[in-house]
């Protein structure tokens, strides 16, 4: 039950994001198990002036098309599943839409099952 919060500069178009929707969404399929339409996904759009990055943070050369993927899951993915989808999403991001490696970043965060509530005001996973 992946929540995913992507943040990139604005201006890119529709065709550009729906892509980052499908691949990321694949790579959370293949990488972490994500059932069929768990889709739970938003992009954000911001301004060049609302919108900073260490352009060589840790030697990653990044540019301006940095692409800022959070994602909240349950606290029982493994190491080797983020990794994996570390690896599967810069794969497919680099496919469609065509985002560089270095623009990949990729944060993860986790989520007991007792905090997830999702709809209803119901606790489905406790």
């Amino acid at each position: 039950m992946p929540i995913v919060d992507i943040s990139l500069r604005a201006g890119k178009s529709e065709a550009y994001r729906q892509a980052i929707f499908d691949s990321f969404y694949r790579a959370m399929r293949e990488a972490l198990n994500v059932p069929e339409d768990d889709q739970f996904m938003t992009i954000t759009e911001h301004e060049p002036a609302n919108f900073r990055y260490g352009a060589s943070y840790l030697g990653v050369a990044r540019s301006d098309d940095l692409v800022y993927i959070r994602i909240t899951v349950f606290d029982t993915r493994t190491a080797e599943q983020k990794k994996a989808l570390y690896r599967r999403a810069v794969e497919l991001l680099g496919e469609s839409p065509g985002i560089r490696p270095e623009d990949v970043f990729v944060n993860v965060l986790e989520a007991a099952k007792e905090n997830w509530s999702l709809g209803h005001g119901l606790a489905p996973f406790v």
